[in-house]
């Protein structure tokens, strides 16, 4: 009987033992979403614009480095600091000619990477100084750069004499020099000299190949007109088209073979800094939660609904994006453009949702290193505008446009 009770005893012991031992799932890990590729096409290395507001030279850039790995078959670096160089230079001379009654800002559009290619040309990451080196840092930083600029364009552009000089220009130059360094007149690359217009030519790229799309109704569809954002400011036009076709344009690149340079805005709580993008539903997520209602959810933190989300995972209720939605977040400011980011593929979840694949410019950063899973219905409500090669669009699509 002694011996029955001690193996009993033993038995339990193992039983509590094995059972400590084993893992549960937590809820946020049953629905993590887990990624099938659909199509994607090749990208350059993750890259980290750090403490700048230069996500369009990096966005922008990345889709052009995607345009010449279609052409050629060849991966290339292209310089932002020459971009930025240029196009700070551009946006002062447009300030003060408008008497400061624009904005400077760090800021910019896909129109000012494809403007700078398109007339000053391009030199590769090698042939300017490593970003932040020039003060001492390991990276973009600029606080400095920018409180030591602005002021003078703002100086400027707002005097009171009757005539200006052009060696405010000559002073700009130099800030500009100072912190980002000189653009090049000349460079070696793989053995051979360039010039920046030589080098960017040397792609083989057709510039007319290149148009910006959106989706409003304040304008008539299959017309272009300028998107009516500050940093938009060289006034570039975009074509406007239903919110179907500009998500089918998408679709119909990234299935054959070209890439998507966006911008749109990634303020939204479903943007998460772990590599996902969710367009929640904030009265069914609150649903979600016993003994919830909207009013809860309106006045949760940024953080506590973050946690909800990272809860929910990929079954995450999701707002279907109308046309009207996006009329009327343009216009009440919801949604705006503060990120610019590079589509290059799609991706299925283990329930079927479809995700864009996008490539960010913060590093190696979130769960899948620099590169976040977007819903369809996030891109679809925040797509500020677009730059693609016009030879992506569906030709019934082309033939409305005219192009």
């Amino acid at each position: 009987m002694r011996k029955f009770l001690v193996l009993a005893v033993a038995a339990m012991v193992a039983t509590s033992v094995s059972a400590g031992k084993k893992k549960t799932t937590p809820k946020a890990d049953t629905n993590k979403p887990v990624f099938t590729v659909v199509k994607q096409n090749p990208i350059t290395s993750i890259k980290n614009q750090s403490r700048s507001g230069t996500c369009w030279a990096y966005s922008t850039l990345s889709f052009f480095e995607s345009e010449i790995l279609k052409k050629t078959g060849k991966e290339v670096d292209l310089c932002e600091s020459f971009v930025t160089n240029k196009t700070y230079m551009d946006r002062a001379i447009q300030v003060v000619r408008f008497h400061g009654d624009c904005q400077f800002a760090q800021g910019g559009s896909a129109e000012d990477p494809f403007y700078c290619l398109e007339n000053y040309g391009i030199c590769p990451e090698n042939a300017m100084p490593f970003p932040g080196s020039l003060y001492g840092d390991s990276l973009n930083n600029y606080n400095e750069f920018f409180s030591v600029l602005s002021p003078i364009v703002d100086a400027v552009a707002k005097s009171k004499q009757n005539k200006i000089s052009n060696q405010w220009k000559v002073g700009i130059q130099g800030v500009l020099d100072a912190y980002l360094g000189k653009c090049p007149e000349k460079f070696m690359y793989e053995g051979k000299e360039y010039t920046p217009r030589s080098f960017a030519d040397s792609f083989g790229l057709n510039w007319g190949d290149y148009v910006t799309i959106t989706s409003y109704t304040h304008h008539p569809f299959y017309k272009t007109f300028a998107v009516e954002v500050q940093d938009n400011w060289r006034f570039p036009q975009s074509w406007n088209l239903p919110m179907n076709e500009m998500m089918e344009i998408i679709d119909n690149a990234i299935m054959n073979g070209y890439t998507i340079g966006w911008g749109g805005d990634v303020s939204e709580p479903g943007f998460t800094r772990e590599g996902l993008a969710y367009m929640v539903d904030g009265k069914a997520a609150a649903q979600s939660l016993q003994g919830s209602d909207m009013a809860r959810w309106l006045g949760m933190s940024a953080a506590k609904k973050k946690d909800i989300i990272a809860e929910l995972g990929a079954k995450v209720p999701e707002v279907t994006p109308t046309q009207e939605m996006r009329q009327e977040r343009f216009d009440n400011w919801e949604l705006t453009d503060d990120h610019g980011m590079h589509i290059f593929g799609i991706a299925k979840d283990q329930f079927g949702k479809e995700y864009y694949m996008v490539k960010n410019s913060w590093g190696e950063t979130g769960a899948y290193k620099g590169i976040w899973y977007m819903t369809k219905n996030f891109i679809a409500a925040n797509t500020m505008d677009y730059i693609v090669n016009k030879n992506a669009i569906p030709a019934h699509i082309r033939k409305k446009m005219g192009i």
